[in-house]
């Protein structure tokens, strides 16, 4: 059976994407015109990410789409945006408030699990192999809703991987700075990996790209080779902002931290540095302020309401012993 036009399967590959990621928009802004008249309104900065990220896919499937048929480099560009920028936007979007209606519901909360950083990784890692394999990745360029689901599970488990990370959702305990470093590593090294291959290949891996080669006037190994150029100039530019990311998140902690107990310690108040830490690193170093400076204000008032003037009630004198008649 012969392929549909280009134009016309790309067309299709875009509306099947497009049509649930604009019903997922129009549900976050009502969640977050909601959250607004509360005590957790969503900052105009994380709005910003999250419809940056949506534009982010938007040009990536109109204006990229038709080009990335033809020519391996345009459509590197095009999973990079989707897999990596858009992903990383719409999890810098997202915030605990804004989830939970989400999270009610038990099929998404049983979820959660996959965002464990050893579960989030591999999952991560073994869609961006597999679909670059030979016979799924023409495939994929062959039939519009194959296409459609590759993509999506390209924007699906980044918003995955980069959840461990930056998102809204608990980690665990061993997840800290150190770990977090670690995970960037072998995120951004995985990537690096399959970048050089295509960056050093000699031989073409997909002939689907033949056609739009000779139109452009380029040859299938320097298309290829552009693919995995590209592939590592974005790597290494994220790699880059998320170590200065984590160094200013680092400063900030320990700032933060021993602001906390330089408080506990100047109010007489028991605060352990493990807690602190704990805290802190959960995103809840104002709240355990508020608590400490509402234990501080309870020992002052404590304290004034026995230093008021208030005299204590004398003890009765003892009566004198009776003398034997």
């Amino acid at each position: 059976m012969a392929n549909p036009p280009v134009a016309l399967s790309e067309a299709i590959s875009t509306a099947v994407q497009l049509g649930p990621l604009a019903l997922i928009g129009l549900l976050y802004a009502r969640r977050a015109h909601t959250l607004a008249d509360t005590a957790h309104p969503v900052p105009g900065w994380r709005q910003a990410c999250f419809y940056g990220g949506f534009v982010t896919i938007g040009a990536a499937l109109t204006s990229l789409g038709g080009p990335s048929e033809e020519l391996l480099y345009v459509h590197m560009i095009e999973h990079l945006l989707l897999g990596d920028i858009a992903a990383l936007l719409i999890v810098l979007g997202l915030t605990g408030p804004l989830l939970a209606p989400v999270l009610r519901i038990r099929f998404f909360d049983r979820l959660r699990a996959l965002s464990h950083p050893l579960i989030a990784f591999p999952l991560w890692a073994i869609d961006l192999y597999v679909w670059h394999l030979p016979v799924l990745y023409q495939a994929a360029l062959r039939h519009p809703a194959l296409h459609a689901l590759q993509h999506s599970m390209f924007l699906m488990l980044g918003i995955n991987m980069w959840m461990c990370l930056l998102g809204p959702l608990p980690t665990p305990a061993w997840f800290g700075n150190l770990a977090r470093l670690l995970y960037i590593v072998a995120v951004r090294l995985t990537a690096t990996v399959l970048g050089n291959v295509f960056l050093w290949s000699s031989s073409a891996f997909y002939p689907y790209y033949l056609h739009g080669d000779a139109v452009f006037h380029i040859s299938p190994v320097a298309d290829q080779n552009l693919a995995g150029a590209i592939m590592m100039v974005e790597e290494s530019l994220l790699t880059l902002g998320l170590f200065c990311w984590l160094f200013l998140r680092t400063a900030r902690e320990g700032e933060e931290r021993q602001d906390l107990l330089d408080f506990a310690r100047g109010h007489g108040l028991e605060l352990t540095d493990a807690r602190a830490a704990r805290a802190v690193g959960a995103g809840r170093g104002p709240e355990l302020r508020l608590r400490l400076q509402a234990q501080a204000d309870a020992a002052h008032d404590g304290a004034a309401h026995t230093d008021d003037g208030a005299q204590p009630t004398p003890a009765p004198a003892p009566e004198p012993a009776r003398g034997r008649v």
